[in-house]
């Protein structure tokens, strides 16, 4: 891990800590693993790795993606949610977070359909993702509402800390892929997780083991 000037001190104050979701919350990118039991894996895997390193187009790429996902049945939503495993330290950080007063919110450019049970059993505070299309039973390929890409993960964490009244240099965003780069932007403390190179050159804090209690002490928390 290394640690830059970003590091906050003070272990008695609030803070609100956003996380990208795929590949930081959980080790698994979930629309690769809708993808396999679509059959789509390959072609899906190389679009995700051209996204996360800033290539391609956000919103371009994920719904090149999700159209490979047309006719898969809604009961795969379970049986992916069966591979899904969180990053070692995610239950201890939230749980710690949780303890001292602190909010703990995630934000994906994947999918509410999974992301929702766990969220909830983990009692974040806050979550957003993008809505698959689901007709008679089985998805479209397409989406419904908003996208939340760069941008929309941006007003997400300025949202919650609006709501919650944590002051900006109390807001942690934690992500590994181009799509987080405004909301690290616009928190007090940005932290690289395991990221692409583009992230760890933009991140005030870059941990590089696969450990998210690591984010404790650069909060003045006690892992």
């Amino acid at each position: 891990m290394s640690i830059g000037t970003g590091t906050i001190s003070g272990a008695d104050t609030q803070f609100l800590v956003v996380m990208d979701v795929d590949s930081t919350l959980i080790e698994n990118e979930v629309i690769e693993l809708l993808a396999d039991a679509a059959g789509s894996l390959a072609a899906v895997a190389a679009v995700t790795e051209r996204a996360m390193a800033g290539e391609l187009d956000f919103e371009h790429s994920l719904r090149e993606r999700v159209r490979t996902l047309a006719g898969l049945p809604v009961a795969a939503f379970d049986e992916v949610a069966e591979h899904v495993r969180l990053t070692p330290g995610a239950r201890h950080l939230i749980e710690v977070l949780h303890d001292t007063g602190s909010r703990v919110a995630v934000v994906s450019g994947g999918f509410h359909e999974v992301l929702d049970p766990f969220a909830e059993e983990l009692h974040l505070d806050y979550w957003r993702a993008n809505r698959l299309e689901v007709v008679d039973g089985r998805l479209t390929g397409g989406l419904v509402g908003p996208i939340i890409d760069a941008l929309g993960k941006r007003h997400a964490l300025e949202e919650w800390a609006a709501a919650c009244g944590v002051p900006h240099d109390r807001v942690v965003a934690v992500g590994d892929g181009a799509n987080d780069l405004r909301m690290m932007d616009a928190a007090g403390l940005s932290v690289a997780f395991n990221a692409k190179p583009l992230v760890r050159s933009h991140a005030d804090v870059v941990i590089d083991v696969c450990d998210l209690s690591q984010v404790l002490p650069l909060l003045g928390l006690r892992g």
